[in-house]
């Protein structure tokens, strides 16, 4: 790392894709484009948490950086089993935590690599850590009657200008952000059919109104052009006891660690953003006037080749990839929405999941006939299975933020 520089930021990528070093040529360019490169108060630091089994890749699919792109950056940091069994030893050794706490924090799953991610940044004494994910652009696409228009989106520097007022900032999304495709109702399933099985599954993020919008839409999500053009960001109010973030283009203030939370999801799930978004009461979350574009469907790589497309195509449940990316999804909503409920609605939680098993049961059989997809009745069995559980992950949930908390104890005492 370069001496003398005021602003020490990380970037951090939980990644599993050979694409990976594609995406990252990209937004280095951006930050070159934007200034970031050149400019002398600030330092760029990488974090690669990377998985080798997601896409059968290999070490050197992350490691193996171009020498011009290495030049631009200021220190890279790969993340991979052996560095954070080194870790774990030190905290032990420091009687920070035991094996079995550090296995809570950094064990198996998306949210341990973000933690993985998270500690490191701190660890290394950055300031800030924005989060990208590895199938996302910065690029903004907005749709006219003739033609999508697309614009550059300076997502790192637009974080930076406003993260030192806030605990959390947080962009916005375009492109295939949801898994749901395109559908023409029937009698089969109608869209009340539909509407409840998504009322049943969903979050206050994933709900009815924004479901129907994409559909209509193709599946594809554009860009609001008063966004786009809009210079100043939101603050987030709680809503049902969260103050809801994305998981990407996502920025955490880093400079005073006490203030700093785990991710967490329950285990097989997601939702650790979700689940980071109850934490936040008393924080301060601001929204910021910058897009990515959600490559969902690992479609548009030559985006990052210069190539724009005219039209975005329509997103249909007429094959085995598109059918399993929603099934999939389904499963990961119905796994974190027990846990959910139980935290931001307790005293009506048993019969909020009495309601979804109800819909469930009416719905899942029109849901499996639509897709030809018999799977989907499991959506069923894991509510009951999550449902079963729900006190467990609870208990892991809290017990996360306690190690946490005792982690950050420890790099404090260190300053």
């Amino acid at each position: 790392m370069q001496k003398g520089k005021d602003t020490k930021v990380g970037i951090g990528f939980a990644t599993g894709r050979k694409s990976f070093q594609k995406v990252l040529r990209t937004y280095i360019y951006s930050w070159n484009e934007s200034g970031l490169v050149d400019n002398e108060r600030v330092s760029l630091n990488l974090f690669v948490a990377y998985d080798l089994t997601y896409n059968k890749t290999k070490v050197t699919d992350y490691t193996k950086m171009h020498p011009e792109l290495v030049e631009q950056i200021d220190s890279s940091t790969f993340i991979a089993g052996t560095s954070i069994e080194d870790e774990i030893n030190y905290l032990i050794q420091e009687n920070v935590i035991n094996l079995r706490e550090a296995k809570t924090i950094f064990g198996k799953g998306y949210a341990a690599k973000r933690n993985a991610i998270l500690y490191y940044a701190i660890k290394h004494n950055m300031d800030y850590l924005i989060f990208l994910d590895d199938d996302e652009y910065p690029l903004a696409v907005t749709e006219t009657k003739k033609t999508a228009l697309w614009g550059g989106q300076h997502v790192l520097s637009t974080h930076l200008k406003y993260i030192n007022l806030a605990d959390i900032t947080y962009g916005y999304h375009c492109g295939y952000i949801s898994p749901i495709p395109y559908m023409q109702f029937n009698e089969t399933m109608t869209e009340t059919d539909f509407r409840s099985f998504i009322e049943a599954i969903s979050n206050d993020i994933v709900n009815w109104d924004t479901v129907i919008r994409v559909i209509a839409n193709g599946g594809v999500t554009y860009a609001d052009k008063d966004i786009l053009t809009s210079y100043d960001p939101l603050e987030v109010q709680e809503t049902n006891h969260a103050k809801f973030i994305s998981g990407a283009n996502l920025c955490i203030n880093l400079t005073d660690p006490n203030r700093i939370f785990p991710f967490y999801n329950p285990p097989g799930a997601r939702g650790e953003d979700t689940f980071l978004s109850t934490c936040l009461r008393e924080r301060n979350v601001m929204r910021v006037p910058c897009y990515t574009f959600h490559d969902g469907f690992s479609t548009y790589h030559r985006l990052l080749e210069g190539v724009l497309p005219t039209r975005l195509k329509f997103v249909e449940a007429d094959n085995e990839q598109i059918t399993t990316r929603f099934y999939k999804a389904c499963i990961g909503w119905i796994r974190y929405k027990p846990l959910l409920l139980y935290i931001t609605q307790p005293d009506t939680y048993e019969e909020k999941i009495e309601e979804m098993r109800e819909k469930l049961k009416e719905t899942l059989p029109k849901i499996a006939t639509y897709f030809q997809r018999p799977d989907f009745i499991k959506v069923l069995t894991e509510l009951d299975k999550y449902h079963k559980n729900v006190e467990k992950h609870y208990r892991v949930f809290k017990e996360t933020q306690r190690i946490w908390a005792k982690i950050m104890e420890h790099f404090s005492a260190l300053t």
